[in-house]
């Protein structure tokens, strides 16, 4: 006969069926927004990264919004040709090149950047701020325990 599941079990596992329908829905709404830019969601984070940091090394940028060297090629030649950013080769080491925001993808940040917050800040009005603060804590204690697991 089958063991029935703990009330703990049972709850971890709606736990992370809420999470996932959450992450997706809100998700959903983010995507959305972005492509109503013309950009995909890897060159909005390609941009903000640029746009938040100046100039930063190409292979940094992958490392701080995840995705693939592979990917990033891709979408960094794709905000080139928009002319969104440059490559810039660095002086002192060959095997670096820089990325670097243009004035034109500085303007479209400008204006993309205040109206994209403004639709999170509504997706996520659901919650209090002082819940918005407290879903923080729990999600980033959540995070750091799963990844000692």
């Amino acid at each position: 006969m089958k063991e029935a599941m703990s009330e703990e079990q049972q709850t971890a596992l709606k736990l992370l069926v809420v999470l996932s329908k959450s992450f997706k829905s809100i998700m959903d709404v983010a995507v959305k927004d972005i492509k109503s830019y013309g950009l995909s969601s890897s060159e909005f984070a390609i941009l903000e990264v640029l746009y938040a940091k100046g100039r930063i090394p190409i292979q940094q940028i992958g490392d701080r919004i995840l995705i693939t060297s592979g990917t990033m090629t891709y979408n960094i030649d794709k905000l080139e040709n928009k002319g969104y950013l440059k490559r810039v080769p660095c002086s002192t080491d060959r095997r670096v090149t820089y990325a670097e925001i243009t004035d034109v993808g500085r303007q479209l940040f400008d204006e993309i950047f205040p109206q994209h917050t403004e639709r999170i800040e509504t997706v996520m009005g659901s919650l209090t701020l002082e819940e918005q603060k407290q879903a923080i804590a729990l999600l980033k204690a959540l995070g750091k325990g799963a990844a000692g697991k």
